[in-house]
């Protein structure tokens, strides 16, 4: 088993390569802006999620789905990149980490006018 260390030096590196590869490399007006967020490899180094954002894309799923179709040949330009015996499999999810805090924020910006609203009220 690969050490703690060694996993999430790997998962820096293929974020790194990943997202140079995928803004240089690709042209593809589904992935607008894409940026990988993070990089989540299996203990056993078998497969490593992707978390990727798709900023100004037209269409998120798309983009997701043209990502997946690449996964092979993304996963070769990799090892070009990177010296490792073995490349894990990449499985591309969208992040929806930066929705969530938006969504948050706006229910907290929500939550402070609706109090303002009822003192004003008292």
């Amino acid at each position: 088993m690969a050490s703690e260390q060694r996993r999430r030096r790997v998962e820096h590196l293929m974020q790194r390569a990943l997202a140079q590869i995928i803004t240089r490399e690709m042209d593809d007006p589904f992935l607008g802006m894409p940026t990988i967020s993070a990089v989540e490899v299996s203990r056993d180094f078998s497969y490593a999620r992707v978390y990727v954002s798709l900023f100004n894309s037209p269409d998120e799923a798309e983009g997701l789905a043209h990502l997946r179709k690449r996964a092979g040949r993304l996963r070769h330009r990799l090892g070009q990149v990177l010296d490792l015996r073995s490349l894990p499999e990449l499985r591309f999810q969208l992040d929806e980490t930066i929705e969530r805090g938006q969504r948050l924020s706006r229910l907290i910006d929500e939550a402070v006018s609706g109090a303002k609203k009822d003192e004003e009220q008292e």
